[in-house]
């Protein structure tokens, strides 16, 4: 038997649903120069709305004047700070690198005086793991921090020369934060209406969108606010020179899962000891080990709940997958890739188990 015509409708259907496809793909190239602004101006509607709604009941439900205001605090509260932020942390990162290539900091009589109060068995284990060149580790730490400094100096002049570029992505993402505070709700329930499923597996998948946004930012990223100011309080204290780059870089060490402020900390502290400022190793130790290090497992049960936590490992391995794909975004991509990752096949496993509990037995 031949397959029949397809109908009209049938044709219409297929042409509509192609063309769909085509356009989404064209407008996807078209914002793609404005991506991380688009992604940034979600997290910080996301994140303000709160403030918003509230400031929306305060101002008698005047939207325009809400988000006006709300728009206001976010320039005060997040763009002006961390403007200045980036500023003060590429003059501090400039003149330390200027510092290591001049040989201001040496790492020779650190690791000299290491290698010298190391016993001799423990020396002999380093060597049977072929950790015994001291030299050639030296070279690689003072490469691999070289290499460091000069990345962010190269981007912050990157910046800058790409000023109005670096101003167009500020401006849409302020822009689309407006309207992402005033008609955020009506744009999400138009978005949720157009998903093809159930009402309860749609607000599952919107819900974990929201729960994830909110938990990177309030479980992460004020958690690394709190970590890397706190840390470069303590350098500070110690009288170590460039605390605002160490405590910006024990910030953002303290995003990745698993590693946190401790890869930056400990290697300062063993620095401090091995060339005798022994109480200031030890003040550290204990300020990284009961201070630092302690503020993730305090704070983040309070700001973000247990119940909405992934397990670590996905975090983890999500993170680190982000950043190596799409950069600083990615910080927020991953985990939410992730947790829609889990929440769909949860959906599946649902609708399947559904439907074969519907199926009468025998078939």
């Amino acid at each position: 038997m031949t397959n029949p015509l397809p109908t009209k409708k049938g044709v219409e259907w297929g042409f509509l649903v192609t063309l769909l496809v085509v356009i989404s793909l064209a407008f996807a190239l078209l914002i793609e120069p404005f991506f991380g602004a688009i992604l940034w101006g979600v997290v910080v509607g996301v994140l303000f709305r709160p403030v918003y709604e509230w400031l929306l009941r305060v101002f008698s439900g005047r939207a325009n004047l809400a988000a006006a205001v709300t728009m206001v605090l976010i320039l005060v509260l997040v763009v002006a700070p961390l403007t200045m932020l980036g500023i003060a942390l590429v003059q501090e990162a400039s003149d330390v690198y200027l510092r290591i290539q001049n040989g201001d900091i040496d790492f020779a009589d650190a690791f000299a005086a290491l290698e010298n109060s190391l016993p001799s068995s423990v020396q002999g284990q380093l060597a049977t793991f072929g950790y015994d060149d001291f030299a050639g580790i030296r070279a690689r730490i003072e490469e691999s921090i070289s290499g460091i400094l000069q990345f962010m100096i190269t981007q912050a002049f990157s910046v800058g020369q790409g000023a109005f570029s670096f101003m167009l992505s500020l401006g849409v993402m302020l822009y689309l934060t407006f309207f992402m505070l005033r008609d955020g709700r009506s744009l999400a329930d138009h978005i949720e209406k157009l998903i093809p499923l159930a009402d309860d597996h749609r607000r599952m998948l919107l819900d974990k969108f929201l729960i994830v946004i909110r938990a990177t930012i309030k479980g992460s990223f004020v958690i690394a606010i709190m970590q890397g100011t706190l840390g470069g309080l303590v350098f500070w204290a110690l009288d170590i020179r460039g605390a605002l780059l160490w405590a910006v870089l024990m910030g953002v060490m303290s995003l990745i899962p698993a590693i946190g402020t401790g890869i930056v900390w400990i290697p300062v502290a063993i620095y401090l000891l091995v060339t005798g400022a022994i109480w200031q190793g030890i003040v550290l130790i204990a300020c990284g080990v009961f201070l630092i290090s302690m503020i993730d497992n305090l704070v983040r049960p309070i700001l973000v709940g247990r119940d909405t936590r992934m397990p670590d490992y996905v975090v983890l391995i999500s993170t680190l997958g982000g950043l190596q794909l799409f950069g600083l975004n990615g910080i927020v991509i991953g985990p939410l890739v992730a947790a829609l990752f889990i929440a769909t096949w949860a959906i599946f496993s649902e609708v399947h188990e559904t439907e074969v509990e519907g199926q009468p037995e025998g078939t």
